[in-house]
């Protein structure tokens, strides 16, 4: 039963490592960790501390005397698993196991595990996979012989002489090549699915941003949509995609992506890529931030980060969305609202009571119209399905019946007249 599961006792540390040029402020990165501890169900986070270090030590990352104080701390707490929020070589993993007599997992294990819990759809799960081995190969650990069957003499496998590690590797590699493939047809279908979509004029808005920032309660407020959306790291992990008719403005899809983190692991960034090509084709990508957070500008430079490592241009057109104004004080909240009504480019909202809702859309709307221009077009009677064409997406303004057909005026956009060029 449900109740009955066993739950492990963890704590979290956040190594604060003086030599690190990159390193973050300890005290939100830890409060940070913490929440992506808690995230993971059948975790209970009995403690935290931010251990500061002058450099880290390469074959234990703490100094001894840390490293004998810590000991006795989770003895004496019972403490099963130690998260690290940080990278930890397999050399310091193994040797603090087995100094601690605890399992070690580093902030990319951890964010894996949350991704490999949440994944749903057939996409995630495969892509969550194939990120958990290419990172477990790099542990080179002896664990997984189990995935290929050692077929004795045809080299298959490996010879008399072939290590353990050695056939762990290749055992990784051997499932790689399967989940590859397997992935390579979940894309080929997705992108089915996008080249069908092109063909449907309706503009594509993708929904960014730093996990926990409010995407999917956005999302759910403009859609309708039952997105789960939680005050939690991660809440959502497969991409959504839903039709929004925008008041007095186009039809669009829009669609909540999977929140990006600080250090995201490199092996999920490379697995994800495919489904963050929905950012890569969007019309308009709308980053939202959460105002309210102590943090939020370095979680927006990381946002921005990552999304150019995707290969996001910066001429895409975007909007940047300070969501949660609800949870500021008056004085930030009037700071906030003033610098949005002085920034174009800058929206000031609350997803959860819809303030400033109607001022984005409106933005949304006008950004993804362009400069519309008027045109008059000559069809024959036989061109009844272009006529159609121009009436569903309500671009006629006037139209006249002629002898050999008719003369329509039209006012489109230049990705409209495109798309009717293409029919």
């Amino acid at each position: 039963m449900e109740h009955d599961r066993t739950r492990t006792r963890a704590w979290v540390l956040h190594p604060e490592i003086k030599s690190d040029e990159q390193r973050r402020v300890p005290e939100p990165a830890l409060e940070e960790a913490v929440s992506l501890a808690v995230a993971l169900p059948d975790l209970d986070v009995i403690g935290s501390d931010i251990v500061r270090l002058p450099r880290a030590q390469p074959g234990l990352l703490f100094g001894s005397g840390k490293i004998e104080e810590l000991g006795e701390r989770f003895h004496d707490a019972e403490v099963e698993l130690v998260l690290i929020d940080g990278p930890v070589t397999p050399v310091q993993q193994r040797n603090l196991e087995k100094a601690w007599n605890v399992k070690i997992l580093d902030r990319t294990g951890l964010i894996l595990e949350i991704f490999s819990d949440r994944a749903r759809t057939r996409e995630g799960v495969l892509q969550v996979e194939m990120a958990a081995l290419s990172y477990q190969r790099t542990r080179l650990v002896r664990a997984w012989t189990h995935l290929e069957r050692q077929r004795g003499g045809l080299g298959f496998v490996g010879g008399p002489g072939e290590t353990q590690i050695e056939a762990d590797r290749r055992a990784i590699d051997d499932q790689l090549v399967r989940l590859r493939r397997q992935l390579q047809k979940v894309i080929k279908t997705r992108t089915l699915h996008r080249a069908a979509r092109a063909k449907v004029p309706y503009p594509i808005v993708a929904l960014v941003g730093y996990t926990n920032a409010g995407k999917s309660t956005l999302f759910n407020r403009l859609t309708g949509a039952e997105v789960m959306a939680k005050d939690m790291l991660f809440a959502t992990l497969d991409p959504t995609m839903r039709r929004v008719e925008l008041p007095d403005g186009p039809e669009i899809i829009l669609s909540d992506t999977v929140g990006f983190i600080s250090n995201l692991p490199t092996e999920l960034v490379a697995a994800f890529r495919a489904t963050l090509e929905e950012v890569l084709g969007a019309d308009l990508i709308v980053h939202v931030r959460d105002i309210s957070h102590d943090e939020t500008e370095a979680q927006a430079a990381d946002v921005e980060t990552i999304l150019t490592s995707l290969g996001v241009d910066e001429d895409r057109p975007r909007l940047e969305v300070w969501n949660k104004i609800d949870l500021l004080n008056a004085d930030e909240r009037e700071a906030a609202l003033a610098r949005a009504d002085r920034e174009a480019e800058i929206f000031a909202i609350s997803a959860i009571s819809g303030e400033g809702i109607t001022a984005l859309l409106a933005e949304v709307a006008e950004k993804l119209q362009g400069t519309r221009r008027e045109e008059t077009l000559t069809l024959s009677f036989a061109e009844g399905d272009k006529r159609a064409w121009l009436y569903r997406h309500d671009v006629v303004r006037s139209e006249e019946q002629t002898e050999d057909g008719f003369q329509i005026a039209v006012l489109w956009t230049d990705k409209q007249a495109s798309q009717f060029a293409a029919i």
